[in-house]
């Protein structure tokens, strides 16, 4: 829910500031600042709350704090390389493609009970689940919009 807010809320702030300072609204921009704001946000989540979010990956797979720190930068990446010009249509994809790919451990999380904060087992798996996946869905098609759509 907060990455949600963070994203909708700069990208408000953003379209207004760029309204009052170019007359006019440029919504692809202000919506890849967001995006972009939102992915730093959520990176910082992985160097507070990494022990958490390592519970997050399903047992079998190795490694999984400095899964978690890789994933974290890479984040910080994106969010660099959706406002570059040169590098905003490949960035999208490999959102896009991260997006999908960690979806998984958004799922095994939810159905462990995951609490990633506390890094423990008594999350709310259900109301998660289903608020994660359209969640997931809507970053997608956020991308898509901001960037990838002529």
């Amino acid at each position: 829910m907060k990455p949600l807010i963070v994203l909708l809320g700069v990208f408000t702030a953003c379209l207004m500031i760029v309204k009052l300072t170019r007359g006019t609204y440029e919504i692809a921009l202000s919506a890849r600042v967001a995006l972009s704001a939102m992915l730093v946000f959520t990176a910082i989540g992985h160097f507070f709350f990494t022990k958490g979010m390592a519970l997050m990956i399903p047992q079998q797979v190795p490694y999984k704090i400095e899964i978690v720190y890789i994933t974290g930068v890479l984040e910080i990446f994106m969010a660099v390389g959706l406002l570059l010009e040169n590098y905003r249509v490949l960035t999208a994809w490999v959102l896009i493609a991260f997006l999908l790919v960690v979806l998984p451990a958004n799922i095994h999380g939810a159905l462990k009970n995951v609490n990633y904060q506390n890094a423990s087992l008594d999350g709310n798996s259900w109301k998660y689940l289903w608020f994660r996946i359209p969640l997931q869905l809507f970053f997608i098609g956020w991308t898509y919009f901001a960037v990838l759509r002529k």
